[in-house]
């Protein structure tokens, strides 16, 4: 049970407390899709889709840090408004892996839950052999989720209920193997945890996750026996008449024990005293506590192991017996959230196979080999229990097993395997752990590793090999690329340096046009600004082959990605891209019409001019100011040549008229000297039945010199003011007088 929160700290408010029931709920049902169903199973996809939607940023702004019970969670150091039994099962799949505190921070994918949850899956104890839960996921570049583990030896200290060194004192004595005689206080210790089945279950607990010397699981089999004796013989001295209902309690607690140990209780050999104690206890064991055991393990795994099975069979031999049980441990798992999966009948069925089925591997190992098997899997946790050796030569030790170098160890061997082996059938065999390694590698960031395994397979897919190799390999790379491939990409591409980026470009350019596809829809549905960047320039570099992607992108739903297309198009350049942006001229969004504008302009040939007159004399008066507007915002030499274009080729009448003028006035904001010439000309034009426009027009064109105010400017000026027409004269001594105003200041230099 959870320790009480001191009085003064609050329960969760009622918006927190959804939030932390969702987050547990969707965890246990991914944890439970990840073990049961391969990777591209719809529950996968649906049940990872949930927990990364409640931890996007826009679900989940800031990390939440929960602190881990063994039955329950605290957020922020809060405890929930009310309970739950999803948040129970997650504390209890998080606490063995004597995780403490685990902090989620906002953003986490669909992959990286995926990976985090598959090694929450994973056997517990295999899980600290490779040095805890911890440093395995550190090493696998886990950045949205932190760890901390649990020191069980604080824990032991602290935890509730009787005195804690009495309870630490009974332990040490089992484990050590010595005869201590206990004083008063711990003998009353003891008497009170032999009465209570539930506080003696967990003394066992303690018993069997606490270290020991050596030895592995023969080792604390026997220190639960020597338990189970003490227990047994300080009964029978100070309350004899108890001694049935301890037995039974005791039969109670084995039932909680892993199957392993279960095992090495019913093996273990020393003395006469101990199998018949074993027995006595093991007889006590009801149908319920048996059953129970059978659906924990199966719970915890998910399915069942062959210890498990071969614990089964030892202790019920009748096959009636064993059906009979089997019904009442599937009910169990079937009233767990396992059991409200998909396909659980299928798996109770392969479950149920395996414990009917006898297995024993008496007829393959001796007895004391087989104990020796057994006590394999705890010699990585009792090295590093070992203080002896200095700390750097156990990093060594421990660097030499670390999920990068077994990756370089498997990329190396693969690469050998693909160079050596000269079997078309083997060969053919290789591609798909190699298909699977690059997805890995793709996953963690690995892009050196990856591009030197995706070399060898273009080489061979376009090499001079033979035909069936050659097929073998254009499949494996057609796999990778229909795969998680680009998702992976993109996950890193917006944090790696620009050394990396360049490898990265070069890995998915050696891959051919069969990329441009995928890295085309990954674009369109790309978002981040710095990931849409590198994309483009990915597919940049694919030249005229990417080119042709231009046609989906310009029709993307997402305006940000028509302005890609439109970037995509500016850097290929040339007029064969002017059909394309002649039609997102036409755009609804006005920021995509100004990149279409600005991309016609650097083009800059007449063609591109003429496009820019079409649209402005065919057009809306709503589409000719959206693309007069965008022209005047272009306030570099890019425009020059349009305006120039539209004053010496658009008539000055008609519909084009205000399109005429606002030319006019775009030169003189330009201030260019390129532009004295076409207004010039704009000055002196005009009829006299038409006054009014007439006078527009040329006040508009003495203005803009004036803007200008180069000497070329001023002589214009100068010339009409003297010897124009009078309309001309007019116009030009009205604007003569704000050369002066108008003209950048002169700055003197001294030496």
């Amino acid at each position: 049970m959870p320790e009480a929160l001191p009085p003064q700290t609050p329960p969760l408010s009622a918006e927190d407390t959804a939030r932390l029931l969702d987050f547990a709920r969707a965890c246990k049902a991914a944890a439970r899709a990840v073990m049961l169903y391969p990777a591209g199973h719809p529950a996968i996809a649906a049940t990872l889709g949930r927990i990364a939607q409640i931890t996007s940023p826009a679900a989940m702004p800031s990390p939440f840090q929960l602190t881990v019970l063994p039955d329950g969670l605290l957020l922020n150091e809060h405890a929930p408004a009310r309970g739950d039994a999803a948040l129970s099962e997650l504390a209890a799949l998080l606490h063995n892996h004597l995780i403490g505190q685990m902090t989620v921070h906002p953003g986490g994918d669909v992959e990286s839950w995926r990976t985090f949850l598959l090694l929450l899956g994973r056997e517990p104890n295999a899980v600290r052999t490779d040095g805890g839960i911890a440093r395995v996921w550190t090493t696998m570049a886990g950045r949205h989720v932190e760890l901390r583990e649990i020191d069980y030896t604080e824990v032991l200290r602290e935890r509730r209920g009787g005195d804690t060194a009495n309870w630490t004192r009974v332990i040490a004595n089992c484990l050590q193997g010595s005869v201590v005689d206990l004083d008063t206080a711990a003998i009353q210790e003891l008497l009170g945890i032999a009465g209570d089945s539930d506080r003696l279950t967990e003394l066992m607990s303690a018993l069997q996750k606490s270290p020991d010397s050596g030895g592995g699981v023969t080792a604390k089999t026997a220190a639960v026996l020597r338990m189970l004796r003490q227990i047994v013989d300080v009964v029978a001295k100070n309350e004899p008449e108890k001694l049935e209902p301890v037995l039974g309690n005791m039969a109670s607690a084995i039932g909680q024990l892993s199957p392993d140990m279960l095992l090495g209780l019913l093996t273990q050999r020393g003395d006469d005293e101990g199998p018949k104690l074993v027995q006595s206890v093991v007889q006590r064991m009801s149908d319920g506590t048996i059953a129970k055991f059978v659906s924990r393990n199966v719970i915890n795994e998910s399915a069942a192991t062959d210890r498990l099975a071969q614990a089964f069979q030892t202790l019920v031999h009748e096959s009636d017996q064993q059906q009979r049980l089997l019904a009442l441990a599937k009910d169990d798992v079937a009233a767990s959230p396992l059991g409200s999966t998909e396909g659980f009948e299928s798996v109770w069925n392969h479950v149920a196979g395996k414990l009917l089925t006898s297995y024993s591997d008496k007829p393959f190992v001796s007895e004391e080999y087989g104990r020796e098997l057994s006590n394999a899997r705890t010699k990585a946790i009792e090295v590093d229990q070992v203080n002896d050796d200095p700390p750097e030569r156990v990093g060594a030790w421990l660097g030499t097993v670390a999920t990068s170098a077994l990756r370089a160890l498997d990329l190396t061997l693969l690469l050998d395997l693909l160079r050596i082996e000269e079997e078309e059938s083997r060969w053919a065999n290789l591609m798909t752990p190699v298909v699977s390694l690059l997805e890995d590698l793709l996953l963690v960031g690995d892009f050196d590793a990856a591009l030197a395994l995706i070399a060898v397979l273009v080489a061979e897919a376009g090499g001079t090999g033979s035909k069936a190799r050659r097929q073998h390999a254009m499949i494996a790379i057609d796999l990778l690329i229909a795969g998680s491939m680009m998702r992976h990409i993109s996950t890193h591409l917006a944090t790696i340096d620009e050394a990396q980026f360049e490898r990265v470009k070069a890995m998915c350019v050696s891959l051919g046009e069969v990329l441009v596809r995928p890295l085309a829809e990954a674009l369109s549905a790309e978002e981040r600004p710095r990931t849409r960047e590198r994309l483009t320039a990915i597919l940049i570099a694919f030249g005229s082959v990417g080119r042709r992607t231009i046609e989906r992108l310009k029709n993307a739903q997402n305006p940000a990605v028509r302005r890609t297309a439109i970037h995509l198009m500016r850097q290929f350049g040339g007029s064969d891209a002017l059909p394309d942006l002649t039609e997102l001229l036409d755009d609804n969004e006005p920021q995509v019409q100004r990149e279409a504008v600005r991309a016609i302009l650097n083009i800059g040939t007449d063609g591109a001019y003429k496009i820019l007159e079409q649209a402005l004399a065919t057009g809306t008066t709503r589409s000719r100011d959206a693309i007069m507007q965008s022209v005047s915002l272009v306030r570099d030499e890019g425009a020059l040549p349009l305006f120039v274009y539209i004053l010496q080729n658009i008539d000055h009448r008609g519909a084009l008229a205000g399109v005429y003028v606002r030319a006019i006035e775009s030169l003189g904001a330009l201030r260019d000297p390129a532009g004295v010439p076409p207004l010039k000309q704009a000055l002196y034009k005009g009829e006299w039945w038409a006054p009014r426009r007439t006078a527009t027009l040329r006040a508009a064109a003495a203005a803009a010199l004036a803007r200008i105010g180069t000497p070329e400017a001023v002589t214009v000026l100068d010339e009409a003011a003297a010897g124009g027409s009078r309309g001309v004269r007019a116009a030009a001594r009205a604007h003569r007088g704000r050369v002066r105003e108008t003209r950048p200041p002169i700055t003197s230099q001294t030496t």
